[in-house]
């Protein structure tokens, strides 16, 4: 099969694994929107699990990437399988019993009731336990049982969210006793909402634990340390890339005013959500590409594949990015039913170009992953965290969230040029950048005259990428077809 139509069917599974689930749990949004009715509680939920993301990343310490890296380039498979796995299960448990023995404090520095903490803490230890589980159905090119299990999980939170936070209290009203009513209780939002999710994830681990039990286990010293030399400079750069995504919503909460701050963190990240669409995208690219970018990287003059699906992504997310702009208060009624959230409407088209940005920063970061020079993922993303700190400290007390919006573009931006300037010394790829910035400029522009100068009038924003789509198609309509139609002999 063509290898780039290869890539787009497994990135095309990939993106129902990520899309799909995320589908369900926008579902969650309307819900929290009408739960949380004065956005403050929508604050605290976003602050939690804002830390979680942090967390996440140093549970995970890069060991994902650096599996990939280690499964395709060495011969002895399992015992790279098993040293991983052993890896991550000591750091979890280890992880684990130190934050129930300092929850009272981590408490104190997050800004977290001590209750919570305890949940997050399962949350974040069962999601590292099928890190590997899952990287490997990725390595072995087992998209759909991907698709299938990643649905699952958020299913299952779904259904819990729905029962805890509307079921169970109309059940609890109807009856003075029984059980509904003993199990309800009242301002428990966000403990329902922790608890889903530790369900959840207890069952994923458990649909996945045969990877633990089939795998002959042998620990390889030598190897691990080659996978934690690889895999920190991942993390470090996972770090900032967490800081970059999530960071603001912290900063928010510390330096707005205490009377308003959880409410304007909650509308922030609500139409923040809306964002979603191009980091879906984007994820579901990366889970796609990744694999493929070390699998050809022998490959007779990967190089220009590598530019061809840079030039793709761009198209797709050029469509995407105007796409979004163009009907946002028809998705912001959809998901965000409470109107109070829709004050932030404006931070909608600045998130998403800076997600554009970090999706096209993904595609070029081909070049220090393949060469082993992962370092530069460390500094680049560094560079994004130090942007996204600055403008945030600098600008939160003037501008509020608006700051938080522009400090997310510029950090992503940053870290966009930086890769490519990098990539061109030392691993050139021949990106058509003629095409791209040409993509790029035409769907930005088409997306300020939709959204501020016809002021989001929706005739006229769907005028604009009927436009664009006609445009793609008279200069890409034959490469297109050459990949998704032409038949193999």
């Amino acid at each position: 099969m063509n290898p780039l139509r290869r890539l787009f069917k497994q990135t095309f599974i990939y993106g129902l694994a990520t899309v799909l689930p995320r589908v369900i749990s926008f579902l969650l949004l309307p819900l929290y929107t009408s739960v949380f009715e004065n956005a403050s509680g929508y604050g605290q939920y976003t602050n939690i699990y804002a830390w979680i993301a942090i967390f996440n990343v140093f549970l995970a310490y890069g060991m994902e990437t650096a599996f990939f890296r280690f499964y395709h380039k060495r011969e002895d498979k399992n015992n790279v399988v098993s040293t991983s796995l052993i890896s991550l299960l000591g750091s979890s448990l280890l992880f684990l019993i130190m934050v129930l023995s300092l929850k009272q404090w981590l408490s104190e520095v997050t800004n977290i009731n001590p209750d919570y903490i305890k949940f997050t803490a399962f949350i974040l230890v069962l999601d590292a336990l099928v890190i590997i589980p899952f990287a490997l159905l990725r390595a072995q090119e087992k998209p759909m049982r991907y698709a299938v299990l990643k649905t699952i999980n958020v299913v299952i939170n779904l259904v819990f969210n729905v029962f805890f936070l509307l079921i169970l209290p109309q059940m609890a009203q109807e009856t003075e006793s029984g059980l509904y009513h003993s199990i309800y209780k009242t301002d428990w939002e966000i403990h329902y909402v922790l608890i889903s999710n530790v369900i959840a994830s207890g069952v994923t681990l458990l649909i996945l634990f045969p990877t633990y039990i089939k795998v002959p286990y042998t620990f390889d010293t030598n190897l691990w340390k080659k996978m934690l030399k690889y895999a920190g400079p991942v993390m470090l750069a996972g770090v900032a890339f967490t800081i970059n995504e999530v960071f603001d919503k912290i900063l928010l909460t510390e330096m707005l005013p205490e009377d308003i701050a959880e409410a304007e963190v909650g509308k922030y990240s609500a139409c923040y959500k809306l964002a979603l669409f191009m980091t879906l995208f984007g994820t579901a690219f990366r889970m796609g590409v990744e694999p493929f970018f070390f699998s050809h990287a022998k490959s007779e003059k990967p190089q220009r594949t590598y530019a061809q699906i840079t030039n793709y992504f761009v198209i797709l997310g050029s469509i995407i990015l105007l796409g979004v702009i163009v009907f946002v208060d028809v998705l912001a009624k959809i998901l965000i039913g409470n109107a109070i959230y829709r004050e932030a409407l404006n931070v909608v088209p600045i998130i998403l170009l800076g997600s554009f940005c970090l999706g096209i920063y993904h595609n070029l970061s081909v070049w220090y992953k393949v060469t082993d020079q992962t370092k530069f993922g460390a500094y680049i993303s560094s560079i994004g965290a130090l942007v996204t700190l600055i403008i945030n400290v600098a600008l939160i007390p003037k501008m509020g969230y608006m700051a938080s919006a522009w400090a997310t573009l510029a950090a992503y931006g940053s870290m966009m040029l930086l890769s490519y300037f990098f990539g061109r010394k030392y691993y050139p790829v021949p990106y058509n950048m003629r095409k791209i910035i040409f993509y790029l400029s035409v769907s930005l522009l088409f997306s300020i005259l939709s959204f501020y100068v016809f002021n989001r009038n929706l005739i006229a924003g769907s005028l604009l990428l009927l436009l664009f789509l006609m445009l793609i198609y008279r200069m890409e309509g034959d490469n297109l077809r050459s990949i998704f139609l032409k038949r193999e002999n």
